[in-house]
């Protein structure tokens, strides 16, 4: 067997021990997305659109690049994960177009006020009804997937600037100046919503576990969490 055979052995095998190594990892990813995703989303679907990501990690992942294989293949399988859901996305450009228009008018009236919207008032503004302003905010929490990387008329415009594995300097460079430009506007949110995405990112409680730290009910917490989302998007319009 010559040297090159070789290498291509040790590679292939290497590969297989890191993704029977990792198969758990993709239901943990699998499990804890499926609570975060709308009722016909299946946990197998997302288990085999993970288990692709898992295999992308075991051939892009370079161990030099300072991040542990877990860590980069946890990234790998979520985002596979995500972009299947989004292939099969049912939404009606509609449900975006109307919260596109609600997180517009947010920012329009605090901007005039310097004080965060009331509910009220965009419901004046807009000239629909608080259950119609609600229900707006249900509907954001089936179809965004508390996805910030994603918009324009037909929700495909990526604010992502390429590919983990292969970025060149500039779009690392690019990527830094996102993730610290969404830390900001995550910072300059109203304290109740900071709360609530604190507590469902960093502290991964559910819906319910938050309304019980802050004494509202689940529905609230999540018409508090989808408007944060509406709010970050629309103050990182300028990355499309």
């Amino acid at each position: 067997m010559n040297a090159r055979a070789m290498y291509q052995n040790v590679q292939a095998g290497s590969t297989e021990a890191l993704i029977a190594r990792h198969a758990d990892l993709v239901k943990r990813v699998a499990f804890h997305l499926l609570s975060r995703l709308p009722s016909h989303v299946q946990a197998e679907d997302l288990i085999q659109a993970g288990m692709v990501g898992l295999l992308d990690a075991a051939r892009l992942f370079d161990g030099e690049k300072g991040a542990s294989f877990e860590t980069y293949a946890g990234l790998r399988i979520r985002g596979a994960m995500l972009d299947e859901v989004r292939r099969n996305d049912w939404a009606p450009r509609s449900v975006y177009r109307r919260q596109r228009e609600i997180g517009q008018t947010v920012a329009t009236i605090e901007a005039e006020t310097g004080r965060e919207a009331r509910d009220v008032e965009v419901c004046e503004r807009m000239g629909i009804t608080l259950d119609e302003y609600h229900a707006a905010l249900s509907d954001s929490s089936v179809v965004h997937v508390t996805s910030l990387d994603h918009g324009g008329d037909q929700e495909d415009e990526t604010f992502d600037v390429g590919d983990h594995a292969s970025r060149r300097p500039d779009e690392e460079l690019a990527e830094n100046d996102f993730q610290q430009d969404l830390a900001a506007h995550i910072d300059e949110l109203p304290e109740r919503e900071r709360l609530v995405m604190s507590l469902y990112y960093v502290d991964e409680l559910n819906q319910r576990e938050i309304g019980a730290v802050l004494g509202v009910s689940e529905s609230r917490v999540c018409q508090i969490h989808n408007k944060a989302i509406m709010r970050l998007k629309t103050a990182m319009n300028a990355w499309r």
